[in-house]
């Protein structure tokens, strides 16, 4: 397990080129909107086509799939105890609710595990992110934003209707029921390079959404959500490796995903339900600064 230092370099000056466009403003403004589309619809399910057609039922693969909703239960029950404790507002904890437990475990995620562990572990990191983050955005976020949030609370139809047209959740199912699990030359061909832009694509359109000027009111819940997110999540996933059974390429991208910088979307959802929006927002930008460095002294740790 390693990340080459020229890919570490090519991601830092990627992230820095789209702060710089953004702080020019050479770009419109929402060119950043455009990069996600672009990532959403296109690269996302490209990889995912890719990798999960590759998938086999197996005990790695269902326990990688429970990890992270074991890891919910754990860091939800911390985040409800500590801002109760410390009798945090209501918008605070339902933010913390939402941007702890979860990750960029795609639009992140699948890249780096790509440059880190290879194409071998790339399949077990779409079953957790799919089969997880993405599921439990889709439940235990709604319940979060039915629950703390304000203005109109989704229905169980829209929920469901989103999920199943969700591009990566389709591209997914489409590996999972029609496509072989060697995929032909020609497609391969096809997709291999739109999964290989994922990375520039993404580190850019983070460089330009990147936004690091927190409310000082909320330095003590930014710094508990970073820990709960950043490390206790991961340390969390290396101690529930050995009771899940997990080893090789699938424990390496279990703990990988468990390690990324909280999800966008989620970060995004908190702040149109008025759940301390710029504390959401500083989630997200402080996790992707932090990520990197913090992947480097794991793996070092970890040999």
């Amino acid at each position: 397990m390693h990340l080459p230092l020229a890919t570490f370099a090519f991601i830092l000056l990627l992230i820095a080129t789209g702060r710089l466009l953004a702080w020019r403003r050479a770009l419109p403004e929402r060119a950043a909107d455009t990069l996600n589309l672009v990532v959403l619809y296109v690269n996302l399910p490209a990889m995912v086509l890719l990798y999960a057609s590759r998938l086999t039922p197996s005990r790695q693969l269902l326990a990688v799939a429970v990890l992270p909703w074991v890891q919910l239960l754990v860091v939800a029950a911390l985040v409800l105890l500590i801002a109760r404790a410390l009798r945090w507002p209501r918008a605070i904890e339902g933010a913390l609710l939402l941007t702890a437990p979860l990750g960029n475990t795609s639009y992140l995620g699948f890249p780096l595990t790509r440059a880190v562990l290879g194409a071998a572990a790339l399949p077990y990191a779409v079953a957790y992110d799919q089969f997880g983050s993405f599921l439990i955005l889709s439940t235990y976020g709604v319940a979060v934003l039915a629950a703390y949030g304000h203005g109109v609370r989704p229905r169980p139809l829209h929920i469901l209707r989103r999920v199943l047209t969700f591009p990566a959740f389709l591209a997914l199912l489409l590996a999972l029921t029609i496509a072989p699990a060697r995929l032909p030359g020609w497609l391969t061909g096809m997709l291999q390079p739109l999964a290989t832009a994922l990375l520039p694509m993404v580190a850019l359109a983070i460089g330009l959404q990147l936004k690091l000027k927190p409310d000082r009111e909320h330095l003590p819940a930014l710094g508990v959500g970073l820990v709960l997110k950043m490390l206790v999540l991961p340390l969390l996933a290396l101690l529930l490796l050995p009771l899940l059974g997990l080893q090789g390429p699938a424990a390496q991208a279990a703990v990988l995903e468990s390690a990324m910088a909280p999800m966008i979307t989620a970060a995004a959802l908190a702040a149109m339900a008025g759940l301390a929006p710029q504390l959401a927002a500083a989630m997200v930008s402080y996790g992707i600064v932090l990520v990197l460095p913090l992947l480097l002294i794991g793996m070092h740790l970890l040999g």
